[in-house]
């Protein structure tokens, strides 16, 4: 089929980057956005906004919250029915699910703090297998007061999200997506070096005066070399994370007898009760726990906070807190966990040693999820992601470049319509962003359901720019510019001036305060990437415009311009 290896990897890389690259642009983007996430949900709660609380107090603060939790009415009608078992008697009702653990989570960014509930199914088909129903919360942990449950956290709870799941969840399809786009963008990123033999040159070279097809072929191959790195490190320890739960379908059914065995031996190593006794008890300080924990970290020079709490078989006598430090001073993603006796206070068990294999691991998932304090880190891992972006973007526009002309000879429309979702792609996401932004602070803050109104605008304003993508598209079926191109440039800076206009004109928290006289870097930070973002899309419109207005439109002119760029990437 093909002359030699060089070419076999060239259409490899060519047309799985173009199916893949639709997933990945989203993926590397919204991922770049997932490293403020906390500063987004900063900016789109303004009720949110004040200083970075260690975790308080569970005696007096925690509890009396988690206490006021009741299980999720969505989640309750959803799986109540699949883990009840009918036989052993009627269904119980969901205000009456007793609680069967609590969790409390913080890092050093979230000024909030999660908490949930796991309500236990008494009469369940599976009693020792998963049958929770489960109940969330977020509270403002000075006073306990609960934050608004149907408002959004756009950062944590969308774009983060986005990232990893596409916001799929039905059968976790879109988290299986970005899997098989991930393994295939390693396969992409060896046939771009095993094509791209002058890689040390392509790292010098960038014409952006030349015709659009060679200026953007020369972006695409500097972007993929400098970033290089980056990118395969970030598909290869994303699918090491989610590892496990790729092959959930056959640890669930094939292989859950070992893994219940497995649970079985590990508590009865740990002294830590696999299941509830059945003998209620009342649980003892929680406070005194953490006290005694976090003595145990300085002694082991290790002084911090606790980041992640919880509390096992609630109300028995086999119930065990664990408590884990906030790992926010290293990269390796770990807890250091203490476990103590509930019904006593007891110390239980201490995380042991970690061997090398789990080391190298927690280091890994550390690096790639960046729960580390390091700002400047965080903005590298921002750029390597936009880099990946504009690789991506760049691959687009060359594809279409190359093909555009010959199809106008032939009448084809497939470079229309490569054009067309590339624009949908790379610009309506960004117009898809901005867009739930500019939502975000228009409209009403006592909305009932106002982040669900929030998320029906992030996919309505991507869907209108779909349209007006394929709308637009005509004058690429004659080798010429997509005008959507540059038309949604323009949309993407005034939405992004709208969003910090009104985030100022809203909440009070304009530039000059946020910076200057009450200084708050997570709404100041986003305000003025924004404004950043507003003028690189106002410089790429102008840019297009210039491109569009030197176009050739007489038949003969495009044919030779053809030939030259034919005959220049062949040289390349």
């Amino acid at each position: 089929m093909f002359q030699n290896f060089r070419q076999s990897m060239t259409w490899l890389h060519t047309w799985f980057g173009l199916v893949i690259g639709f997933v990945l642009i989203v993926v590397f983007f919204f991922g770049s956005l997932s490293v403020f996430d906390r500063e987004f949900d900063r900016w789109a709660l303004p009720d949110t906004r004040f200083d970075p609380q260690p975790m308080p107090s569970f005696d007096q603060v925690l509890l009396p919250a988690l206490q006021k939790i009741e299980p999720d009415e969505a989640d309750y009608a959803a799986n109540m029915p699949l883990l009840h078992d009918p036989a052993k008697g009627p269904l119980t009702p969901r205000i009456e699910l007793p609680a069967d653990e609590y969790w409390a989570y913080t890092t050093h960014r979230d000024p909030v703090l999660s908490m949930g509930v796991g309500f236990k199914v008494p009469l369940a088909k599976d009693p020792d297998g998963h049958n929770h129903i489960h109940g969330n919360a977020t509270i403002d942990p000075r006073s306990g007061a609960a934050v608004r449950a149907d408002q959004l956290k756009i950062g944590s709870e969308w774009f983060y999200p986005m990232h990893y799941s596409l916001n799929w969840p039905w059968m976790n399809l879109g988290i299986f997506i970005v899997g098989l786009a991930a393994l295939v963008m390693l396969a992409a990123l060896v046939s771009g070096v095993v094509m791209h033999r002058k890689v040390f040159r392509e790292f010098f070279t960038f014409r952006p005066k030349k015709h659009t097809q060679r200026s953007a072929l020369d972006l695409h191959n500097l972007t993929g070399v400098v970033a290089l790195p980056f990118h395969f490190f970030f598909a290869f320890t994303g699918l090491v994370i989610f590892g496990a739960f790729y092959f959930l379908p056959v640890s669930q059914f094939q292989l859950k007898g070992l893994h219940d065995q497995h649970e079985v031996v590990e508590a009865a190593e740990t002294g830590l009760p696999h299941q509830a006794a059945g003998v209620p008890a009342p649980l003892a300080s929680v406070d005194a726990m953490v006290a005694q924990a976090k003595q145990r970290w300085a002694g082991r020079d290790m002084a911090g906070e606790v980041g992640f709490l919880m509390v096992h078989h609630v109300g028995d006598t086999n119930s065990y807190v664990s408590v884990y430090r906030a790992g926010s001073d290293r990269v390796a993603l770990v807890g250091e966990g203490i476990h103590f006796k509930g019904s006593t206070g007891e110390l239980l068990f201490e995380d042991p040693p970690r061997s090398p294999v789990s080391e190298v691991n927690e280091f890994l998932t550390g690096l790639h999820l960046q729960h580390f304090e390091h700002w400047l880190l965080r903005w590298l891992y921002v750029l390597g992601g936009l880099l990946g972006c504009v690789c991506i973007a760049t691959g687009f526009i060359f594809f279409v470049e190359k093909r555009k002309r010959q199809h106008a000879k032939t009448g084809g429309q497939g470079s229309r319509v490569a054009d067309a979702l590339a624009v949908t792609t790379v610009t309506g996401m960004v117009i898809a962003a901005t867009g739930m932004l500019v939502a975000n602070r228009l409209l009403p803050a006592d909305l009932a359901g106002k982040g669900d109104w929030e998320m029906t605008a992030f996919f309505g304003v991507w869907a209108l720019a779909m349209l007006h993508a394929f709308v637009r598209s005509a004058p690429v079926a004659q080798a010429r510019l997509n005008p959507a191109w540059r038309e949604q440039c323009w949309t993407i800076a005034a939405l992004a001036v709208a969003a910090v206009l009104l985030n100022g004109l809203t909440t009070g928290d304009h530039l000059v305060k946020t910076v200057f006289t009450d200084t708050y870097w997570a709404v100041a930070g986003v305000d003025l990437s924004l404004l950043v973002s507003a003028g690189i899309a106002v410089a790429v419109a102008r840019l297009l415009t210039r491109r569009e207005q030197a176009q050739c439109p007489t038949p003969a002119q495009a044919d030779t311009n053809s030939s030259d760029s034919a005959a220049e990437v062949a040289h390349v």
